[in-house]
């Protein structure tokens, strides 16, 4: 069997990897440049590839295309392709068929990362075998190629799901869906929901879907398909609202079993939105029958991926706290609904098209002040200047701290939390954490 693989990134080079080590004939096409780390891969394993490029006679005699994320499924190539009845799959649609093991698969617009890894880290803390990988880190394919895991975690994007056929989770979280990625879209916010449910539709009764009570885009889809066939997964509906802020509360699971009351006290998530995923990734692990002081102990050692609500420090009394993945107005009320301290604001970049009037009730309630940080900061002046005496505007993270500490007393926090992209002043947005990072660094110093 030909399998050609478009697009030479982690997830098309783990589809390469696996599809050679199944013994299939593999050839590798991608329209850009590959990177040299995967073209020395695809070199050592003998993977015939092609750059900057696709070649139609090279691609054509395929038996089956499996698609990088990246590509839309309106791409000419892939039209083309599809018109000839060649099946073109996703990365993960393609490594499903060759697993055994049971997948707890996690979708969403926010939280899947935190989530993800959550949920890896408890069946981890229980002496499972498991995986991590998918749209973080190490693609689905490469796992299996590399690994025999007993359970897989899953991040999936919804480029992802658009090209699956057959892949089916055993546990299936959808966290939440606020509009991204229209442009993949039509514009048209029902065409991104309904891709984002494609994680449940080869889902059978002895299924799992863990679902965001709360959503109002997940509620309406809901309650236009029936999840009560016979076919139709378990149901639990989890709600973001949670009136303790240390103690956690687990619904039972269906089919009997008690609650579940966790502390979070010593588990670095904090804030609603952070309950919430923390509940969803506790359901998944009660559903392989992990102990509720496994689960414990995991909450109480998960260490989150750098720049998402990542303490810093503590200097003079002051909490310095760098949240710059948040690049979009949900994350932000999510990072400023859970601060229970006084906030000086550090946020701007690249405008994304940002609606801040969510943000006002929660900037009128806790926050100080505002440190602006980008090359153009007038959207962030124009909503913030009516209700905040003090606004400043800087152009380097260094300076963004420096400004932040002089409003920052004893007992306050200083947050970066940007609500926009980083490309104006740095080369991403972990860039810019570092540099904030640093820049506590010197203040420590000093």
């Amino acid at each position: 069997m030909k399998v050609t693989v478009l697009g030479a990134g982690e997830s098309g080079v783990g589809a390469a990897l696996l599809a050679k080590k199944l013994g299939h004939d593999v050839f590798v096409s991608d329209a850009g440049t590959i990177k040299n780390n995967f073209s020395r891969e695809l070199t050592d394993k003998g993977i015939p590839n092609e750059e900057s490029k696709h070649t139609w006679t090279n691609i054509c005699d395929s038996d089956i295309v499996v698609k990088s994320p990246g590509i839309p499924d309106a791409a000419p190539l892939i039209l083309q392709l599809i018109a000839q009845g060649i099946p073109v799959i996703s990365e993960i649609e393609f490594a499903c068929r060759y697993t055994s093991a049971p997948i707890i698969g996690i979708t969403g617009s926010n939280g899947k990362t935190t989530t993800a890894r959550l949920t890896y880290h408890l069946f981890k803390s229980a002496g499972l075998n498991v995986g991590l990988g998918g749209n973080i880190g190490i693609s689905f394919a490469r796992n299996i190629t590399e690994n025999k895991y007993d359970y897989q975690v899953l991040e999936l994007s919804s480029f992802q799901l658009d090209g699956i056929v057959s892949f089916r989770p055993k546990v299936a979280i959808l966290l939440n869906i606020t509009p991204d990625h229209l442009d993949r879209y039509d514009y048209k916010m029902e065409n991104y929901v309904r891709s984002k449910f494609r994680i449940t539709m080869n889902q059978q009764e002895d299924d799992l879907l863990i679902l965001n009570a709360d959503d109002v885009e997940i509620s309406r889809f809901t309650k236009l398909q029936k999840f009560s066939k016979p076919e139709s997964p378990r149901l639990i509906k989890v709600s973001n609202h949670f009136e303790n802020t240390h103690r956690l509360v687990i619904p039972p699971l269906l089919g009997g079993g008690q609650e579940g009351a966790f502390d979070m006290k010593q588990c670095v998530l904090k804030g609603q939105h952070n309950f919430f995923n923390a509940a969803c990734a506790i359901l998944a692990a009660k559903s392989f029958d992990i102990e509720d002081e496994v689960i414990q102990e995991g909450l109480n050692t998960f260490v989150n991926d750098p720049h998402r609500l990542e303490f810093v420090a503590t200097i003079n009394g002051v909490d310095y706290i760098n949240d710059s993945k948040a690049t979009n107005i949900d994350s932000v009320f999510y990072a400023l609904q859970a601060m229970e301290k006084p906030v000086v604001w550090i946020a701007g970049g690249l405008d994304k098209g940002n609606d801040y009037q969510l943000l006002m009730p929660l900037v009128e309630e806790k926050l100080k002040a505002l440190i602006c940080l980008g090359e153009d900061n007038e959207k962030l002046l124009e909503n913030f200047s009516p209700i905040l005496k003090i606004i400043e505007e800087t152009k380097s993270a260094k300076e963004a701290v420096e400004r932040a500490t002089v409003y920052a007393e004893d007992g306050d926090v200083i947050l970066l939390s940007p609500a926009c992209a980083s490309f104006d002043l740095f080369e991403n947005y972990m860039d810019r954490g570092e540099q904030f990072k640093a820049a506590i660094r010197g203040l420590g110093k000093a």
